[in-house]
């Protein structure tokens, strides 16, 4: 049986959620905004953090996008799942993710959201994650960095379990 090591609690991950929202706010105050989550890791998170913004328009919609299968380890190669059906041409864009990993995913959406012609775009992560970094992307938002570890809860998931745990756990096999 695995083991949860505590990682961030969930009154930690609000607190920041909560900063983050508020920056985003200011940021995007008179802006055409489209939000996009990464399903399905980011639904929590987005969740709680749309929530949270002061802004009083925006619209949402979602990527579904796969790079890890039931595997802990990325296999390398981004498969798009489902794309948006909002047109993005002249608005700006803010990517909601559960994690940056080895950056290819981001890096993937990043090239393929930029094909639509956005006016910007930004992203927002819970979770940044160095230790196996193979690509670099711009993230402007970032929740938390942790520096290593296979990463459950809160919408992180192995193998679709876990992600309804309402903090973050290191899932040691």
């Amino acid at each position: 049986m695995p083991e949860l090591i505590p990682v961030l609690d969930k009154e930690t991950i609000l607190r920041k959620v909560d900063e983050v929202a508020r920056q985003i706010s200011s940021d995007y105050c008179d802006s055409d905004l489209v939000i996009i989550g990464v399903l399905k890791g980011a639904f929590i998170f987005m969740a709680d953090l749309v929530r949270r913004l002061d802004i009083r328009r925006f619209s949402i919609d979602f990527v579904r996008l796969a790079s890890y299968g039931s595997a802990s380890a990325s296999s390398g190669k981004i498969s798009l799942l489902k794309d948006i059906e909002t047109d993005i041409r002249g608005k700006d864009v803010l990517i909601i993710e559960d994690i940056l990993d080895t950056g290819r995913t981001l890096n993937f959406l990043h090239q393929h959201i930029a094909a639509s012609a956005p006016r910007s775009i930004e992203t927002c992560v819970l979770i940044e994650k160095s230790e196996r970094r193979a690509t670099e992307v711009h993230v402007k938002y970032i929740c938390h960095k942790v520096q290593s570890g296979f990463l459950v809860g809160y919408g992180l998931d192995f193998d679709e379990t876990y992600r309804n745990l309402p903090a973050i756990f290191n899932l040691k096999f």
